[in-house]
Protein backbone atom coordinates (compact mmCIF):
# COMPACT_ATOMS: atom_id res chain seq x y z
CA UNK A 1 0.00 0.00 0.00
CA UNK A 2 1.03 3.47 -0.83
CA UNK A 3 1.43 6.67 1.62
CA UNK A 4 -1.47 8.71 1.53
CA UNK A 5 -2.41 10.88 -0.97
CA UNK A 6 -4.03 14.37 -1.19
CA UNK A 7 -7.56 12.76 -1.32
CA UNK A 8 -7.35 10.35 2.00
CA UNK A 9 -9.06 7.70 -0.80
CA UNK A 10 -7.00 5.24 -2.81
CA UNK A 11 -7.54 1.73 -4.63
CA UNK A 12 -6.79 -1.22 -2.16
CA UNK A 13 -6.51 -5.26 -2.59
CA UNK A 14 -10.29 -6.31 -2.18
CA UNK A 15 -10.90 -9.80 -1.67
CA UNK A 16 -14.22 -11.57 -2.93
CA UNK A 17 -15.10 -15.64 -2.04
CA UNK A 18 -14.72 -17.53 -4.61
CA UNK A 19 -16.69 -21.21 -5.59
CA UNK A 20 -19.48 -19.89 -2.68
CA UNK A 21 -22.90 -19.29 -2.88
CA UNK A 22 -22.59 -15.23 -2.65
CA UNK A 23 -26.49 -14.98 -1.66
CA UNK A 24 -25.50 -16.73 1.81
CA UNK A 25 -22.54 -15.20 1.60
CA UNK A 26 -23.42 -11.66 1.77
CA UNK A 27 -25.57 -10.62 5.01
CA UNK A 28 -26.86 -7.33 5.97
CA UNK A 29 -24.78 -4.85 8.36
CA UNK A 30 -24.91 -5.72 12.10
CA UNK A 31 -26.34 -2.88 13.17
CA UNK A 32 -29.77 -3.32 11.49
CA UNK A 33 -33.15 -5.29 13.23
CA UNK A 34 -31.70 -4.70 16.89
CA UNK A 35 -34.94 -5.63 18.22
CA UNK A 36 -35.84 -8.12 15.97
CA UNK A 37 -34.11 -11.87 16.73
CA UNK A 38 -36.25 -13.48 14.67
CA UNK A 39 -34.49 -11.64 11.30
CA UNK A 40 -30.95 -13.19 12.32
CA UNK A 41 -32.07 -16.45 13.66
CA UNK A 42 -33.95 -16.76 10.14
CA UNK A 43 -30.77 -15.81 8.38
CA UNK A 44 -28.19 -18.04 10.81
CA UNK A 45 -30.88 -21.03 9.55
CA UNK A 46 -30.66 -20.02 6.06
CA UNK A 47 -26.90 -19.78 5.81
CA UNK A 48 -26.39 -23.04 7.39
CA UNK A 49 -22.74 -24.86 7.03
CA UNK A 50 -21.78 -22.30 3.81
CA UNK A 51 -19.06 -19.60 4.00
CA UNK A 52 -20.99 -16.30 5.30
CA UNK A 53 -19.56 -12.82 6.51
CA UNK A 54 -22.57 -13.34 9.30
CA UNK A 55 -19.74 -15.76 10.92
CA UNK A 56 -17.33 -13.31 10.78
CA UNK A 57 -19.59 -10.18 12.23
CA UNK A 58 -20.90 -9.52 15.10
CA UNK A 59 -24.76 -8.59 14.95
CA UNK A 60 -25.45 -5.76 17.42
CA UNK A 61 -28.50 -7.17 18.71
CA UNK A 62 -25.85 -9.58 20.54
CA UNK A 63 -23.82 -6.80 21.86
CA UNK A 64 -24.94 -6.55 25.65
CA UNK A 65 -25.22 -11.23 25.58
CA UNK A 66 -23.38 -13.07 28.41
CA UNK A 67 -22.02 -15.11 25.66
CA UNK A 68 -20.66 -11.86 23.58
CA UNK A 69 -16.72 -13.29 24.77
CA UNK A 70 -17.79 -16.61 23.15
CA UNK A 71 -19.13 -15.28 19.92
CA UNK A 72 -16.13 -13.13 19.60
CA UNK A 73 -13.82 -16.36 19.90
CA UNK A 74 -16.11 -18.68 17.45
CA UNK A 75 -15.67 -14.94 14.78
CA UNK A 76 -11.86 -14.83 15.21
CA UNK A 77 -11.94 -18.72 14.75
CA UNK A 78 -13.78 -18.58 11.44
CA UNK A 79 -11.79 -15.70 10.09
CA UNK A 80 -8.54 -17.78 10.42
CA UNK A 81 -10.40 -20.72 9.24
CA UNK A 82 -11.32 -18.72 6.02
CA UNK A 83 -7.81 -17.43 5.28
CA UNK A 84 -6.35 -20.60 5.93
CA UNK A 85 -8.57 -22.47 3.85
CA UNK A 86 -8.07 -19.73 0.49
CA UNK A 87 -11.88 -19.14 0.69
CA UNK A 88 -10.82 -15.53 -0.45
CA UNK A 89 -9.42 -14.80 -3.35
CA UNK A 90 -7.13 -11.20 -4.03
CA UNK A 91 -8.35 -8.85 -6.37
CA UNK A 92 -5.34 -6.53 -8.28
CA UNK A 93 -5.04 -3.20 -6.15
CA UNK A 94 -7.42 -1.10 -7.61
CA UNK A 95 -11.32 0.42 -7.41
CA UNK A 96 -14.52 -1.56 -7.61
CA UNK A 97 -17.65 0.10 -9.01
CA UNK A 98 -20.66 -1.17 -6.83
CA UNK A 99 -24.24 -0.93 -8.24
CA UNK A 100 -26.52 -1.76 -5.91
CA UNK A 101 -30.47 -2.61 -7.40
CA UNK A 102 -32.88 -1.51 -4.08
CA UNK A 103 -36.15 -3.48 -3.74
CA UNK A 104 -37.83 -0.51 -5.38
CA UNK A 105 -36.44 -1.06 -8.46
CA UNK A 106 -34.06 2.21 -8.12
CA UNK A 107 -29.99 1.57 -8.03
CA UNK A 108 -27.78 3.29 -5.78
CA UNK A 109 -23.91 3.78 -7.30
CA UNK A 110 -20.54 3.74 -5.10
CA UNK A 111 -16.89 3.05 -5.38
CA UNK A 112 -14.84 0.55 -3.12
CA UNK A 113 -11.73 2.11 -2.18
CA UNK A 114 -9.63 2.43 1.44
CA UNK A 115 -9.40 5.32 3.85
CA UNK A 116 -6.14 6.25 5.17
CA UNK A 117 -7.08 6.61 8.70
CA UNK A 118 -4.85 9.15 9.75
CA UNK A 119 -6.65 11.62 7.80
CA UNK A 120 -10.01 10.57 9.54
CA UNK A 121 -11.03 11.99 13.29
CA UNK A 122 -14.40 11.04 15.12
CA UNK A 123 -14.06 13.31 17.76
CA UNK A 124 -16.67 16.56 17.45
CA UNK A 125 -15.16 19.36 16.13
CA UNK A 126 -12.46 17.70 13.75
CA UNK A 127 -11.67 19.40 10.73
CA UNK A 128 -10.07 16.39 8.82
CA UNK A 129 -10.93 15.33 5.40
CA UNK A 130 -13.28 12.40 6.88
CA UNK A 131 -15.13 12.96 9.64
CA UNK A 132 -18.02 11.54 11.67
CA UNK A 133 -21.73 12.50 10.91
CA UNK A 134 -23.00 11.68 14.04
CA UNK A 135 -21.66 11.35 18.05
CA UNK A 136 -19.93 8.13 18.33
CA UNK A 137 -20.77 5.89 21.26
CA UNK A 138 -17.72 4.84 22.86
CA UNK A 139 -19.03 1.83 24.58
CA UNK A 140 -19.83 0.80 21.18
CA UNK A 141 -15.82 0.06 20.27
CA UNK A 142 -14.65 -2.12 22.64
CA UNK A 143 -16.40 -5.41 21.47
CA UNK A 144 -16.50 -4.77 17.72
CA UNK A 145 -12.56 -3.75 18.75
CA UNK A 146 -11.83 -7.12 20.67
CA UNK A 147 -12.93 -8.81 16.85
CA UNK A 148 -10.71 -6.58 15.04
CA UNK A 149 -7.99 -6.37 16.92
CA UNK A 150 -7.06 -10.02 16.31
CA UNK A 151 -8.77 -10.37 12.61
CA UNK A 152 -6.73 -11.05 9.80
CA UNK A 153 -8.92 -9.42 7.19
CA UNK A 154 -11.83 -6.76 7.74
CA UNK A 155 -15.59 -7.29 6.14
CA UNK A 156 -16.93 -3.43 6.76
CA UNK A 157 -20.10 -1.72 5.66
CA UNK A 158 -18.81 1.75 5.87
CA UNK A 159 -20.24 4.03 3.19
CA UNK A 160 -18.76 7.79 3.05
CA UNK A 161 -20.68 10.24 1.46
CA UNK A 162 -19.51 12.61 -1.12
CA UNK A 163 -20.94 16.22 -1.75
CA UNK A 164 -20.75 16.11 -5.66
CA UNK A 165 -23.65 18.24 -6.80
CA UNK A 166 -22.11 18.19 -10.59
CA UNK A 167 -21.68 14.53 -10.27
CA UNK A 168 -18.04 14.33 -11.57
CA UNK A 169 -16.93 11.33 -9.48
CA UNK A 170 -19.03 8.29 -9.29
CA UNK A 171 -21.60 9.04 -12.32
CA UNK A 172 -19.25 9.18 -15.20
CA UNK A 173 -18.40 5.36 -14.40
CA UNK A 174 -22.23 4.32 -15.67
CA UNK A 175 -21.61 5.08 -19.30
CA UNK A 176 -18.31 2.71 -18.68
CA UNK A 177 -19.37 -0.22 -16.55
CA UNK A 178 -19.75 -2.24 -19.36
CA UNK A 179 -15.63 -2.06 -20.58
CA UNK A 180 -14.45 -3.09 -17.03
CA UNK A 181 -14.33 -6.61 -15.73
CA UNK A 182 -17.37 -7.83 -13.79
CA UNK A 183 -16.33 -8.85 -10.32
CA UNK A 184 -19.63 -10.14 -9.10
CA UNK A 185 -22.97 -9.92 -9.98
CA UNK A 186 -26.04 -11.80 -7.64
CA UNK A 187 -29.18 -11.67 -5.47
CA UNK A 188 -29.23 -10.30 -2.32
CA UNK A 189 -30.86 -12.63 0.29
CA UNK A 190 -34.45 -11.93 1.97
CA UNK A 191 -35.56 -9.90 -0.83
CA UNK A 192 -33.16 -7.21 -0.54
CA UNK A 193 -32.79 -6.20 -4.07
CA UNK A 194 -29.37 -6.83 -5.89
CA UNK A 195 -25.36 -6.19 -6.40
CA UNK A 196 -22.92 -5.66 -8.90
CA UNK A 197 -19.26 -5.12 -9.09
CA UNK A 198 -17.23 -3.86 -12.11
CA UNK A 199 -13.10 -3.41 -11.59
CA UNK A 200 -12.24 -0.38 -12.54
CA UNK A 201 -9.27 0.41 -15.55
CA UNK A 202 -6.15 2.28 -14.71
CA UNK A 203 -7.60 4.74 -16.87
CA UNK A 204 -10.79 5.60 -14.99
CA UNK A 205 -8.78 4.78 -12.04
CA UNK A 206 -6.93 8.62 -12.59
CA UNK A 207 -10.02 10.42 -13.31
CA UNK A 208 -11.56 9.19 -10.29
CA UNK A 209 -8.88 10.65 -8.05
CA UNK A 210 -8.64 13.83 -10.17
CA UNK A 211 -12.24 14.88 -9.72
CA UNK A 212 -11.61 13.87 -6.03
CA UNK A 213 -8.81 16.44 -5.92
CA UNK A 214 -11.07 18.95 -7.59
CA UNK A 215 -13.69 18.49 -4.68
CA UNK A 216 -11.11 18.78 -2.06
CA UNK A 217 -9.57 22.09 -3.18
CA UNK A 218 -9.86 24.95 0.09
CA UNK A 219 -11.09 28.10 -2.14
CA UNK A 220 -13.88 25.75 -3.71
CA UNK A 221 -14.84 24.21 -0.66
CA UNK A 222 -14.77 27.24 1.46
CA UNK A 223 -16.96 29.35 -1.07
CA UNK A 224 -19.49 26.52 -1.35
CA UNK A 225 -20.17 26.16 2.58
CA UNK A 226 -19.41 29.97 3.14
CA UNK A 227 -16.44 29.57 5.52
CA UNK A 228 -13.67 30.20 6.60
CA UNK A 229 -10.84 27.94 8.00
CA UNK A 230 -13.25 24.88 9.08
CA UNK A 231 -10.97 22.51 6.84
CA UNK A 232 -11.98 20.71 4.06
CA UNK A 233 -14.24 17.85 4.47
CA UNK A 234 -14.77 15.81 1.62
CA UNK A 235 -15.84 12.41 3.37
CA UNK A 236 -18.84 12.03 6.04
CA UNK A 237 -19.50 9.41 7.11
CA UNK A 238 -23.13 8.07 6.02
CA UNK A 239 -23.13 4.47 7.41
CA UNK A 240 -20.81 2.15 9.26
CA UNK A 241 -19.72 4.78 11.59
CA UNK A 242 -18.63 2.80 14.64
CA UNK A 243 -16.85 0.35 11.90
CA UNK A 244 -14.67 2.98 11.22
CA UNK A 245 -14.29 4.25 14.75
CA UNK A 246 -13.24 0.46 15.79
CA UNK A 247 -10.74 0.86 12.36
CA UNK A 248 -9.25 3.85 13.85
CA UNK A 249 -8.99 2.60 17.26
CA UNK A 250 -6.95 0.08 16.85
CA UNK A 251 -4.92 1.68 13.96
CA UNK A 252 -4.00 3.96 17.31
CA UNK A 253 -3.11 1.33 19.48
CA UNK A 254 -0.83 -0.45 17.11
CA UNK A 255 1.14 2.71 15.99
CA UNK A 256 2.43 2.69 19.66
CA UNK A 257 4.01 -0.83 19.16
CA UNK A 258 6.18 0.37 15.87
CA UNK A 259 8.27 2.84 14.49
CA UNK A 260 7.10 5.24 11.76
CA UNK A 261 8.27 2.97 9.04
CA UNK A 262 6.29 0.14 10.10
CA UNK A 263 2.93 2.25 10.91
CA UNK A 264 3.23 4.05 7.70
CA UNK A 265 3.08 1.48 5.50
CA UNK A 266 0.70 -1.01 7.65
CA UNK A 267 -2.39 -2.49 5.97
CA UNK A 268 -4.46 -1.24 8.93
CA UNK A 269 -3.70 2.11 8.47
CA UNK A 270 -6.06 1.64 6.30
CA UNK A 271 -9.96 0.70 6.21
CA UNK A 272 -12.11 -0.34 3.07
CA UNK A 273 -15.20 1.83 2.44
CA UNK A 274 -17.67 2.80 -0.61
CA UNK A 275 -17.98 5.93 -0.96
CA UNK A 276 -21.31 7.36 -2.68
CA UNK A 277 -22.50 10.46 -3.65
CA UNK A 278 -25.48 12.33 -1.46
CA UNK A 279 -26.93 13.63 -4.51
CA UNK A 280 -27.45 10.70 -5.96
CA UNK A 281 -30.84 10.05 -6.12
CA UNK A 282 -31.83 6.42 -5.07
CA UNK A 283 -30.11 7.64 -1.68
CA UNK A 284 -32.86 8.20 0.90
CA UNK A 285 -32.09 9.83 4.07
CA UNK A 286 -34.75 8.00 6.51
CA UNK A 287 -35.64 9.13 10.17
CA UNK A 288 -34.55 7.11 12.83
CA UNK A 289 -36.71 6.63 15.31
CA UNK A 290 -36.53 5.97 18.93
CA UNK A 291 -38.53 3.49 21.11
CA UNK A 292 -38.20 3.99 25.11
CA UNK A 293 -38.44 -0.08 26.87
CA UNK A 294 -39.58 -0.92 30.19
CA UNK A 295 -40.38 2.23 31.30
CA UNK A 296 -43.55 4.50 32.65
CA UNK A 297 -45.22 5.96 29.32
CA UNK A 298 -47.55 8.38 31.53
CA UNK A 299 -44.21 9.33 33.35
CA UNK A 300 -42.59 10.39 30.06
CA UNK A 301 -45.17 11.97 28.49
CA UNK A 302 -45.58 14.29 31.82
CA UNK A 303 -41.64 14.86 32.31
CA UNK A 304 -41.62 15.78 28.69
CA UNK A 305 -44.30 17.72 28.70
CA UNK A 306 -42.63 19.87 32.03
CA UNK A 307 -39.22 19.68 30.28
CA UNK A 308 -39.88 21.41 27.12
CA UNK A 309 -42.89 24.46 26.25
CA UNK A 310 -45.13 21.94 24.38
CA UNK A 311 -48.03 22.52 22.46
CA UNK A 312 -50.50 19.81 21.00
CA UNK A 313 -51.88 22.45 18.58
CA UNK A 314 -49.51 23.37 15.22
CA UNK A 315 -47.40 26.43 16.07
CA UNK A 316 -43.85 27.80 15.88
CA UNK A 317 -41.00 24.97 16.48
CA UNK A 318 -40.16 21.91 16.26
CA UNK A 319 -42.78 19.32 15.84
CA UNK A 320 -42.40 14.61 16.57
CA UNK A 321 -44.85 11.85 17.06
CA UNK A 322 -45.52 10.07 20.08
CA UNK A 323 -46.80 6.52 19.97
CA UNK A 324 -48.47 4.39 22.59
CA UNK A 325 -50.79 1.71 22.56
CA UNK A 326 -50.11 2.12 18.80
CA UNK A 327 -51.77 5.32 18.50
CA UNK A 328 -49.80 8.34 17.30
CA UNK A 329 -50.12 11.76 18.67
CA UNK A 330 -48.43 15.01 17.27
CA UNK A 331 -46.52 17.06 19.85
CA UNK A 332 -44.81 20.70 18.67
CA UNK A 333 -41.62 22.00 20.78
CA UNK A 334 -41.84 25.76 20.99
CA UNK A 335 -38.24 25.82 22.92
CA UNK A 336 -35.90 23.28 20.90
CA UNK A 337 -32.78 23.18 21.98
CA UNK A 338 -31.23 21.95 18.62
CA UNK A 339 -31.26 22.27 14.67
CA UNK A 340 -33.32 18.98 14.40
CA UNK A 341 -36.18 17.77 16.27
CA UNK A 342 -34.07 14.47 16.46
CA UNK A 343 -31.53 16.47 18.64
CA UNK A 344 -34.27 18.37 20.79
CA UNK A 345 -35.78 14.96 21.53
CA UNK A 346 -32.51 13.13 22.26
CA UNK A 347 -31.45 15.60 24.95
CA UNK A 348 -34.77 15.22 26.59
CA UNK A 349 -34.58 11.01 26.43
CA UNK A 350 -30.55 11.24 27.96
CA UNK A 351 -31.74 13.39 30.67
CA UNK A 352 -34.50 11.01 31.37
CA UNK A 353 -33.46 7.69 31.30
CA UNK A 354 -29.85 8.39 33.19
CA UNK A 355 -32.01 7.78 36.43
CA UNK A 356 -34.34 4.91 35.40
CA UNK A 357 -32.44 1.47 36.01
CA UNK A 358 -34.52 -0.58 33.91
CA UNK A 359 -35.08 1.72 30.88
CA UNK A 360 -33.45 1.71 27.60
CA UNK A 361 -33.45 2.99 23.99
CA UNK A 362 -33.82 1.30 20.99
CA UNK A 363 -32.83 3.23 17.10
CA UNK A 364 -35.49 2.17 14.94
CA UNK A 365 -35.40 2.06 11.18
CA UNK A 366 -38.94 1.74 10.14
CA UNK A 367 -42.31 3.37 11.33
CA UNK A 368 -44.16 -0.23 11.76
CA UNK A 369 -42.09 -1.74 14.53
CA UNK A 370 -41.92 1.47 16.29
CA UNK A 371 -45.88 0.91 16.41
CA UNK A 372 -45.51 -2.68 17.20
CA UNK A 373 -43.03 -2.26 19.58
CA UNK A 374 -45.64 0.65 21.73
CA UNK A 375 -48.47 -1.66 21.98
CA UNK A 376 -46.69 -2.98 24.99
CA UNK A 377 -47.33 -1.18 27.81
CA UNK A 378 -44.08 -0.34 29.30
CA UNK A 379 -43.27 1.10 25.99
CA UNK A 380 -43.45 4.29 24.29
CA UNK A 381 -42.31 5.33 20.41
CA UNK A 382 -41.15 8.27 18.85
CA UNK A 383 -41.61 9.09 15.14
CA UNK A 384 -39.35 11.59 13.90
CA UNK A 385 -39.00 13.91 10.86
CA UNK A 386 -36.65 12.79 7.76
CA UNK A 387 -33.63 15.13 7.58
CA UNK A 388 -32.94 16.91 4.35
CA UNK A 389 -30.01 15.25 2.36
CA UNK A 390 -28.54 18.92 1.66
CA UNK A 391 -28.21 19.88 5.44
CA UNK A 392 -25.61 17.16 6.21
CA UNK A 393 -22.53 18.84 5.21
CA UNK A 394 -23.58 21.95 6.54
CA UNK A 395 -24.82 20.73 9.26
CA UNK A 396 -21.18 18.21 10.06
CA UNK A 397 -18.97 21.83 9.07
CA UNK A 398 -21.03 24.28 10.92
CA UNK A 399 -21.82 22.47 14.05
CA UNK A 400 -19.66 19.37 14.45
CA UNK A 401 -21.83 15.85 14.75
CA UNK A 402 -25.47 15.50 14.51
CA UNK A 403 -26.81 13.80 17.23
CA UNK A 404 -26.34 10.19 17.51
CA UNK A 405 -28.35 7.87 15.02
CA UNK A 406 -30.00 11.46 13.70
CA UNK A 407 -30.52 9.43 9.53
CA UNK A 408 -30.65 6.34 8.06
CA UNK A 409 -30.00 5.99 4.69
CA UNK A 410 -32.97 4.29 3.18
CA UNK A 411 -34.97 1.48 4.62
CA UNK A 412 -33.16 -1.48 6.34
CA UNK A 413 -33.47 -4.00 3.83
CA UNK A 414 -31.75 -1.31 1.55
CA UNK A 415 -29.08 -1.38 3.97
CA UNK A 416 -25.56 -2.40 2.74
CA UNK A 417 -24.47 -5.68 3.01
CA UNK A 418 -21.21 -7.25 4.05
CA UNK A 419 -19.60 -8.71 1.20
CA UNK A 420 -15.90 -7.30 -0.06
CA UNK A 421 -12.84 -8.05 2.58
CA UNK A 422 -9.05 -6.97 2.85
CA UNK A 423 -6.45 -8.30 4.14
CA UNK A 424 -5.66 -6.05 7.71
CA UNK A 425 -2.61 -7.76 9.36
Amino acid sequence: MSHSNQIGFMPGNILLPKDTDMNKWSVIACDQYTSEPEYWESVKDYVGDNPSTLKITLPEIYLECDDVAERIKKINSEIESYVKNRILCELPQGYVYVERTLLGGQVRKGIMGVVDLQEYDYSVGSQTLIRATEGTILGRIPPRKRVRENAAIETPHIILLIDDEQETVIEPLVQKKDDFEMVYDFQLMKQSGSIKGFFVDKETEKQINEALIALAQKDAFEEKYQVDDKGVLLFAVGDGNHSLATAKACYKDLKKTMSQSEWENHPARYALVEIENVHDEALEFEAIHRVVFEIDADDVVASLESYYDTSYEPCDGQSFEIVRDGEKKRIWIKNPVSNLAIGTLQSFLDDYIKNKVCARVDYIHGQEVVVTHSKKADNIGFLLPDMAKSDLFKTVVLDGVLPRKTFSMGHAWDKRFYLECRKIK
